[in-house]
């Protein structure tokens, strides 16, 4: 295969191809549930190491389905990738669930690329488009199983409409379409499900930040992220002041 030399286009190339090897895994493969979940999973990360190896073998890896380890602490460059985001979305068929490639550098997403493989989209970050104006009344993604209570408790008191979505990159890409207005998770996450979808949305002139108001960190050797925000910059000081205030109360 023909090195690709820009960072961005291997990011869009890899999120789209492992996209498109999942999805028509899903709909050839005769497989359901659990074990469809799991070969798509397994599918995609095989693709994705191979072609990073080849491509960028210089730099560091961090997968959602590979072992990690200290390899990529000591490194500038890192992948940080999650093959099939919100696999119990993939195996059940539905659309809200996502590819990411990211690649860290220093520790910041600075590149990223989010597949919508069920919508036939790539989102990036060389290629920002722009948001349409917020509604009257905003609108917050959340967990469409387990709603954040910190999430609906400030939706309540901004009285945004709440919209149950699947995967992380779902919601954050929901932000970035101009489908909804925020997306605010405290219930924990990894750096696989944040770094794709934070580059795209901070290309795209969102607020992206811990709940704290804090920057997003990468490549750390505990790679535990506990919330994130993701929202119009106009929102993020009534959303982070709304924050605080629910857990000053709780």
């Amino acid at each position: 295969m023909t090195i690709i030399a820009d960072d961005t286009e291997l990011a869009a190339y890899l999120a789209k191809s492992a996209g498109a090897l999942v999805l028509e895994m899903r709909e050839t493969s005769g497989l359901v549930a659990k074990e469809l979940g799991n070969a798509g999973d397994r599918t995609a990360n095989q693709f994705l190491i191979r072609t990073l190896a080849e491509q960028r073998p210089d730099d560091g890896l961090l997968s959602e389905e590979s072992k990690d380890t200290d390899a990529r602490l000591s490194k500038s460059r890192v992948w940080i990738i999650d093959p099939v985001d919100g696999t119990r979305e993939y195996s059940e068929g539905r659309s809200d669930w996502a590819v990411h490639v990211a690649l860290a550098i220093d520790g910041a997403p600075v590149i990223g690329a989010v597949a919508l493989p069920a919508l036939n989209l790539v989102l990036r970050t060389d290629q920002p488009a722009i948001i349409p104006p917020a509604p009257a009344q905003l609108r917050m993604v959340v967990s469409r199983t387990r709603p954040a209570p910190e999430a609906v408790a400030v939706a309540e008191a901004l009285g945004a409409e709440l919209i149950p979505m699947g995967s992380a990159g779902a919601k954050a890409m929901a932000v970035v379409r101009g489908e909804a207005d925020i997306y605010l998770h405290t219930g924990g996450q990894y750096e696989w499900d944040s770094c794709a979808p934070v580059a795209v949305a901070a290309a795209y002139g969102l607020h992206v930040s811990r709940v704290d108001g804090s920057p997003l960190v990468y490549n750390q050797r505990d790679v535990y992220m506990p919330d994130l925000l993701i929202c119009r910059k106009e929102h993020a000081p009534h959303v982070l002041a709304l924050v605080q205030l629910s857990a000053e109360k709780s």
